[in-house]
């Protein structure tokens, strides 16, 4: 499906959906139908015959195997300046910024990724700006999240609301592929009238066209998996931490069983666990450089072995490094024991190095 479609034909669309939930015909109950419907080539926003896809969910987005994360951390080792407090600090009305940005688009648009996901007022307006004039080239996902149930004064469904208008508003978005709210990281601390609030919200984004998709994001997986089975036609796709040290836990008490049961789209986030995989700085001046490249696709390839997966989110900041994770979607899949015992190593390394900040990451060593 076109990417350039009116607010009218959105709502049109969203009616009719509407009405197939009334009469009973649950999405979550129909997902084995939607997961064994046939991808076709002209059903794939940007297809390059190069890059795998896979079916988002039970949505109609095809997305590449991987996708652009919205962090663009190390990016002053590439374009220069100071390091900022914080990576998101950085001045986005920056010339060369902007420049990066649009190069990194651009270069995914012809490796054939076909989403990025943006997740504060900063990567919104960024690849916003960035994808001026080929939304058709790629699926947006969008979450402002100081705008949202992490932050208590906007958990209101209509300050959720209000605060979906303002952000697409200030971006320019007339719509948004996903509107995926960001959930406090310990999202057990959310009451269940919190919950019941953003999804209102959710609902009200989809019926008028303001999102083609809806869910939400969360780094508590009890909790996840208990949203998604009280509220499962809602929650259509998640975002979740998923590094190269997940496992899987294959009976159903597992998030990993619910999100297949209800065919729900699923986007893993940090493959590189916060850059700490690598030993260089990202630059391709780094004695580290190939070295890094090749864990990065090992990284890659893990991830990919989990077939409900739709796809890791890499945060690149160099089209080389745009390159290298679309190669790894090429080569061969499944680790021999050398590549497996490298790769491990490198986890290993990175546990040792996350930050206090990071160590939730810990959390995700199975779903």
């Amino acid at each position: 499906m076109a990417d350039n479609r009116t607010r009218r034909e959105f709502i049109r669309d969203s009616v009719v959906a509407a009405a197939v939930v009334g009469t009973g015909l649950s999405t979550a109950k129909n997902a084995a139908a939607a997961t064994k419907k046939k991808i076709k080539t002209s059903d794939i926003l940007n297809y390059n015959p190069d890059m795998e896809y896979r079916r988002c969910g039970r949505t109609d987005m095809i997305v590449s195997a991987v996708c652009l994360g919205g962090h663009w951390k190390r990016v002053v080792n590439v374009i220069g300046g100071e390091e900022p407090e914080g990576w998101m600090t950085e001045k986005i009305d920056r010339k060369d910024f902007q420049k990066n940005r649009h190069d990194i688009v651009t270069q995914c648009i012809k490796r054939g990724i076909n989403y990025v996901d943006a997740c504060c007022r900063e990567e919104i307006l960024a690849y916003a700006k960035a994808l001026k004039g080929r939304r058709d080239k790629m699926y947006f996902g969008y979450s402002w999240h100081i705008w949202e149930s992490r932050f208590e004064e906007w958990r209101p469904a209509d300050k959720l609301k209000e605060g979906l208008d303002a952000g697409m508003k200030e971006a320019g978005l007339d719509y948004i592929d996903l509107w995926r709210i960001s959930l406090l990281t310990e999202s057990s601390r959310h009451t269940e009238g919190e919950i019941e609030e953003a999804v209102k919200a959710l609902e009200w984004a989809k019926k008028t066209g303001r999102a083609r998709y809806i869910g939400v994001s969360s780094h508590d997986r009890p909790h996840l998996k208990k949203i998604i089975e009280q509220y499962p036609d809602q929650m259509e796709v998640v975002l979740t931490p998923y590094t190269a040290k997940t496992r899987v836990v294959t009976d159903e008490s597992g998030l990993w069983a619910t999100l297949k049961r209800h065919n729900v789209g699923w986007f893993g986030i940090k493959p590189f666990a916060s850059n700490t995989i690598f030993k260089g700085d990202s630059t391709p001046q780094s004695p580290h450089f190939e070295e890094d490249n090749r864990i990065a696709r090992l990284a890659i390839r893990y991830i990919l072995c989990n077939k409900a997966i739709s796809a890791p989110m890499a945060g690149v900041i160099t089209k080389q490094q745009v390159d290298n994770v679309a190669l790894a979607v090429k080569e061969r899949r499944t680790l021999d024991l050398r590549e497996k015992a490298d790769l491990d190593h490198a986890m290993e390394r990175a546990w040792a190095k996350l930050p206090q900040n990071y160590q939730w990451l810990k959390n995700w060593e199975y779903v």
